[in-house]
């Protein structure tokens, strides 16, 4: 099967170039973005300074920032679409004939145009319920924020019937309403026969249905909306209004707050260049030993890993600066790719991991406990793909290399030491208990800036300005993912399908360690089709449960899931982050397909001993 570079997500492609600008009629939500999310930020760092330099914590910051964190969440993901910016799965559509494309595309915007049509009325609804309950600390009507919910959702139907009107072929648009409409009253004809069916419309429309919508290319958050929403309406009798709240506990947890801080706080580390001077640090030390650059580029991963939380913004930073040294050596492009990419998946346990924080959200783990495990799990999967950069490189050409003098190290390390700083300042501070993953995110921020203009050139008011806007673009995108999967997750429990599925794993034989191993296989299998967050939010509150019943540990577990998880991400052919780690290397993934496999087999080695010794994850906590 022949694929390309275009076949990654829309996120994906726009994170690795140039902030889009968006539609002028968007202008003035993205500048109420940007404000609120400086805002936030402001107020959590208020309650930072009041909490721990005058020991008065202020009552309300919390609640007020929860306010504007989910206006930021909904007016974001209406940003999101104007830019084209939510995730989705184009492997398949580009398969496919250009006329047949726009045709699955146009039918692809009347679904999700469907689906937001269809929750404005029940989240209108909900806003007005919320009016009769008054916030704990400032006493105001919880309206003020769920208002959020139905201005969110007619701001990004309006974006969806645009682009429709923008795609400009009546008839084609008349052919895709015929076909949903077609297949809508045949649904609708056939509930009483559904709703016999049982556990088997989990099959239907959230197996088959979900599966089919990611093939047309549908964002992953409106694939799991549209099939919560059609499970609940032709299969079951509750009203879509669940949905709604449903999609508001899903972005709601106060721990989520640090997601956008963090997504800013990847922008800052790309806009003042702290990532290039860990990598010119590092290349100083090592560059002069056989399998040098690719020991660089794996502990440049980690410790960029530790600012940016972004695996996308990781690879962007390190693979520019390293790779040209690494071609002159005799590295081949597509190994070059192959350790990009597994190192990537590796780093994805170093905090401040975005889904590390999602996941203590969805399955109520420690966040100071993940932080913690997360740079020792970490280094397990290091060491086996150094072990096997080393084997790789035996052949490398050395000729020319010379060491470092002491001056140039000297030189790098000082440039360095600020932003080599930062990755430890988070994970000491979240991991020893000293302040939560929201506070840290917040000092971090404020810290890169003052760093950054004072050593590292500083970034322009334009320059932060499109930081803030894309930020908010990137975190609504992803909290309309956790929205959305929470309500398909919910529809799930409700079913018992959880636990059905949790007697038929405690009955494997084999105990703990078979279902160790299903669950490396689900996660892989979710993260290769799914990607991260969502795969998360959508199977941790029916994986985790059962996991306990059998004794393991939720942080043990975690460590498990998430690198399966990753594993899964960077797995060809369908994997989204071997596509990108082929975009940044500008090379074809025909190439890199089969030079992978190998690293990819030493983070399975690596996996599995993570799974199968416990102390490697609980060690130090």
């Amino acid at each position: 099967m022949t694929m390309n570079t275009d076949a990654v997500s829309d996120l994906a492609a726009t994170e690795l170039e140039q902030p889009v600008r968006g539609s002028v009629w968007m202008r003035p939500i993205e500048m109420t973005c940007a404000a609120l999310l400086t805002f936030i930020i402001a107020i959590l760092l208020i309650g930072v300074i009041a909490r721990y330099v005058f020991s008065s914590p202020i009552i309300w910051g919390d609640e007020t920032a929860s306010i504007a964190f989910l206006w930021l969440a909904m007016l974001g993901a209406a940003i999101a679409i104007d830019r084209h910016e939510h995730l989705r799965l184009t492997v398949f559509l580009n398969l496919l004939s250009e006329r047949s494309q726009k045709f699955v595309t146009t039918l692809g915007l009347l679904l999700t145009a469907v689906f937001l049509g269809s929750l404005l009325y029940p989240a209108v609804e909900y806003a007005i319920e919320e009016s009769y309950v008054t916030s704990a600390a400032l006493m105001i009507p919880m309206s003020w924020r769920a208002s959020a919910l139905p201005v969110g959702l007619a701001m990004m139907l309006a974006m969806v019937l645009l682009h429709g009107v923008r795609l400009g072929n009546v008839r084609m648009l008349l052919a895709a309403a015929a076909v949903i409409g077609g297949v809508a009253g045949a649904f609708w004809a056939l509930t009483p026969a559904l709703q016999m069916l049982g556990n088997w419309n989990i099959v239907l429309f959230l197996v088959f249905g979900v599966g089919a919508l990611l093939i047309m290319g549908v964002p992953i958050a409106f694939c799991f909306g549209l099939g919560a929403l059609s499970f609940l309406t032709f299969a079951s009798n509750v009203p879509i209004f669940v949905i709604v709240g449903r999609m508001d506990e899903g972005m709601s947890s106060i721990i989520l707050l640090s997601v956008p801080i963090f997504v800013l706080l990847g922008c800052i580390l790309d806009a003042t260049g702290m990532g290039k001077a860990i990598v010119e640090f590092l290349a100083s030390l090592l560059g002069h030993v056989r399998a040098g650059m690719s020991y660089v580029l794996l502990g440049s991963l980690f410790l960029v890993s530790g600012i940016s939380g972004s695996k996308v913004s990781d690879m962007a930073t390190v693979a520019p600066a390293l790779f040209p040294e690494m071609k002159r050596r005799g590295h081949k492009p597509p190994e070059m790719i192959a350790l990009l990419a597994t190192g990537a998946a590796m780093a994805e346990t170093v905090p401040p991991s975005i889904v590390l924080i999602v996941l203590g959200s969805a399955a109520g783990v420690s966040i100071a406990g993940l932080f913690t495990a997360g740079f020792a799990i970490a280094m397990v999967l290091l060491l086996v793909l150094a072990v096997l950069a080393r084997f790789k490189s035996r052949h490398e050409s050395m000729a020319g290399v010379k060491r470092a003098s002491f001056v140039t190290i000297r030189k790098a390390a000082l440039v360095a030491a600020p932003a080599l700083l930062l990755p430890f300042l988070i994970r000491s501070a979240v991991g020893g208990g000293v302040a939560t993953a929201t506070e840290v995110s917040t000092i971090a921020v404020v810290y890169a800036l003052i760093i950054g203009a004072v050593l590292y050139g500083g970034i322009g008011f334009r320059r932060l300005y499109s930081m803030l806007v894309e930020t908010a673009a990137l975190s609504g995108a992803i909290l309309i993912i956790l929205g959305c999967a929470s309500a398909m997750a919910w529809a799930l429990t409700q079913t018992g399908f959880a636990f059905q599925l949790a007697q038929a794993v405690t009955d494997l034989p084999g105990g703990w360690l078979s279902f160790m191993a299903v669950t490396i296989a689900i996660f892989m299998v979710l993260g290769c089709v799914l990607e991260g967050l969502p795969a998360i939010v959508l199977m941790a509150p029916i994986m985790f449960p059962i996991a306990k019943t059998l004794g393991i540990n939720d942080v043990h577990y975690s460590m498990v899931v998430v690198t399966a998880m990753n594993i899964g991400l960077i797995a060809p052919p369908i994997g989204i982050g071997f596509y990108i780690a082929c975009k940044i290397g500008a090379v074809s993934p025909d190439e890199a397909m089969k030079a992978i496999w190998p690293y990819i087999g030493a983070l399975l080695i690596g996996l599995v001993l993570i799974a199968v010794f416990p102390i490697l994850s609980t060690a130090f906590l």
